[in-house]
């Protein structure tokens, strides 16, 4: 059976991906600090409570279970505006940490590495659709720790392990068994925002109605974070087909493919609840820009991976895990 570590394993991608890992019968190895992932999701999974930094805790577990064929690195902190609020701290947890992570895990011979990157690092300023090698513009201090990252990582794979950067789009949804799902009791992503606004009775404000998109409001690619999930399982499995030794480092997008509109959010929104959601029209935030999505060729080329779950589907998951979260994360 495979063994995979998966860093950052007790978070929100992490975890799910641990849930698919066991579906698969690939066995997942948790290391989390806790900073922001959660203990409860841990359960029943074999786990390590630390830093990625620590290379003694890395030689620990690779000495313990010198099965692990591979690295899932999901490991970072990943929100926006506190990443301008503390751009040390996120350069510090993002790339000097996932530097010292890398060297750890080529002194324990580890080749295969599935990076979580993200499609933030994409210019997507005029809502049209990105691929791999559109140009990069990040527009936030996390963004461009991710970007920082997958260009460290390719300089590394040259002499070092073999990594295959995944950039997700939005992810949405919660795993189907409702094991784990987003931590954050009040997240500030679109779908997040539109939640609290409709347990809270209030309007949801569209934040900007003058972008050149079909109805004037910003476009996002959300995929169901069970998509990403299998996603990670088809890099497992074809890490060596797609990585060779003449080339040992590339990118792969995750995303539906097709663009939503936040006004198009709404009314998906509507169609799941039974209480529909009021909206007004607002100002862009600062930094807001018109958004994209992605083309989704090379990931069905290279990972032989199509989205199945609808925008629906993940909103339905999403609210359905809220209870079920409220109950257990408790703390």
């Amino acid at each position: 059976m495979t063994t995979v570590l998966i860093a950052g394993g007790a978070g929100y991608i992490g975890s799910t991906v641990a849930s698919a890992c066991l579906d698969a019968e690939i066995t997942p190895v948790i290391l989390d600090s806790l900073v922001r992932g959660r203990r409860e999701f841990t359960d029943g999974r074999i786990f390590y409570e630390g830093d990625i930094d620590d290379g003694a805790l890395v030689d620990r577990i690779f000495s313990e279970h010198p099965e692990i064929s591979a690295v899932v690195h999901c490991a970072a902190l990943i929100v926006v505006p506190e990443s301008v609020a503390d751009p040390i701290g996120y350069y510090e947890a993002n790339v000097s940490k996932s530097l010292s992570f890398v060297s750890h895990l080529h002194r324990n011979g580890c080749d295969r590495i599935v990076f979580s990157s993200s499609a933030s690092i994409y210019q997507a300023e005029d809502g049209s659709p990105v691929d791999e090698g559109s140009p990069l513009a990040p527009q936030s201090p996390y963004a461009r720790t991710k970007a920082v990252c997958e260009e460290m990582f390719a300089d590394i794979a040259m002499a070092g392990p073999r990594v295959l950067s995944l950039r997700y789009f939005n992810p949405i949804g919660a795993d189907p068994q409702l094991r784990t799902g987003l931590q954050l009791k009040r997240p500030s992503h679109a779908l997040g925002v539109l939640i609290q606004a409709h347990q809270e009775g209030r309007p949801f404000p569209v934040t900007g109605t003058n972008y050149p998109t079909r109805d004037g409001t910003g476009i996002r690619d959300y995929v169901h974070v069970w998509d990403l999930a299998a996603a990670h399982i088809a890099a497992i499995k074809r890490f060596d087909s797609i990585l060779t030794d003449s080339e040992r480092s590339t990118a792969i997008n995750l995303g539906t493919g097709n663009g939503t509109t936040v006004r198009e959010l709404c009314d998906a929104f509507n169609a799941v609840v039974s209480t529909p959601l009021a909206t007004i029209d607002a100002d862009p935030r600062p930094g807001d820009v018109a958004g994209g999505y992605t083309k989704s060729d090379r990931a069905a080329e290279l990972l032989g991976w199509t989205p199945k779950l609808s925008l629906e589907e993940g909103i339905r998951s999403a609210l359905d895990w809220i209870p079920v979260r409220d109950q257990r994360l408790k703390g």
